[in-house]
């Protein structure tokens, strides 16, 4: 049993993790054609709680539950990865990147995240404000825009050949490049 969890605390190189995310395509076809997505869920919830008067949130949500249910498993897996799998070892960031970051004012690089970014405190501050506020806001209007999220699009929308899908997951990599390279620079030097 120590040997399972010790495999489990180490990375998976991308030639395990990438096919065992790829077969979830063919598991839902084949459990009867079921899109995939995370934002959904939140839809799910909304219809499911919300007694209001919305026909965005008018329909039988119950045929989803199953997505609920995967949207659980997820953050059930997370607080096990967290709190029972976690990888002592910090994580491995090239050179050059940190390099970079650090020029950005991002130096602390001991956990899952940095903590420059993601503490507590950092939340309260006008920077977090700006970056996690703010910048969720953005990712939620966006992935309503686009009719899905990163997951929807780009692994079961590219899949089932959806030129939606395609055009989605082209903005998300080109928006993605963008404000690694232009706005992020910038936003961290206002806030400084």
């Amino acid at each position: 049993m120590s040997d399972l969890i010790e495999f489990l605390r180490k990375p998976w190189p991308w030639y395990v993790a990438g096919p065992l995310i790829g077969l979830t395509v063919p598991a839902l076809l084949l459990l009867g054609n079921k899109s995939f997505g995370i934002s959904s869920s939140l839809r799910h919830i909304c219809a499911a709680v919300i007694p209001a008067d919305i026909s965005f949130f008018k329909y039988n949500w119950r045929k989803e539950t199953w997505n609920l249910f995967f949207v659980a498993g997820i953050a059930m897996g997370g607080f096990l990865a967290t709190f029972f799998l976690s990888n002592p070892e910090p994580v491995a960031i090239a050179a050059d990147t940190k390099f970079t970051l650090a020029s950005l004012g991002i130096t602390d690089f001991s956990g899952l995240m940095p903590a420059d970014l993601f503490s507590i405190d950092y939340i309260f501050s006008l920077k977090g404000f700006i970056l996690l506020i703010l910048g969720g806001f953005l990712v939620g209007f966006g992935t309503r825009y686009a009719g899905g999220c990163t997951s929807g699009h780009s692994i079961m929308g590219l899949a089932s050949l959806q030129w939606p899908s395609l055009v989605a997951t082209i903005c998300f990599m080109a928006g993605g490049f963008a404000c690694t390279h232009l706005v992020l620079p910038f936003l961290l030097e206002l806030v400084r």
